[in-house]
């Protein structure tokens, strides 16, 4: 039984009852790409956007906003071939002053467009975040 058996194949969701090395060990069971930012030490919308480029080995013109973001998580991607499907973990999302609830929302959202966007390619694109 896989592990994404309850997990919708384009979705955003809390990480839960799931550890970001089980969701790896998945990943690669299935083919798919596994991309992973720690995002704790990141308390302002630079820094966050910074861990995720980090993470996922963004090219350096990277424009850390999230029109950026998406461009990255969508266009760039899928301008580079066939897809197999992505496991994308974020790891304990900060809530500072400068990273507050409404840019918490905001940055989720970029992520559930890019969901949107992978679903009509037929291309798998699971999220799961953490709140620091």
């Amino acid at each position: 039984m896989s592990l994404f058996s309850t997990v919708r194949a384009n979705s955003v969701q809390s990480i839960r009852a799931f550890r970001s090395a089980d969701l790896q060990a998945e990943a690669v069971r299935l083919g798919q790409h596994f991309l992973v930012a720690n995002c704790a030490h990141a308390g302002t919308k630079a820094a966050v956007l910074a861990a995720i480029a980090k993470g996922f080995y963004f090219p350096d013109y990277f424009g850390e906003n999230f029109d950026a973001l998406y461009d990255c998580l969508t266009g760039s991607l899928h301008k580079s071939g066939t897809q197999p499907g992505f496991v994308v973990v974020l790891e304990q999302i900060a809530m500072s002053q400068e990273f507050d609830k409404e840019a918490r929302e905001t940055l989720l959202d970029v992520f559930r467009d890019a969901a949107d966007f992978w679903e009509k390619k037929h291309v798998p694109f699971r999220v799961f975040y953490s709140f620091a």
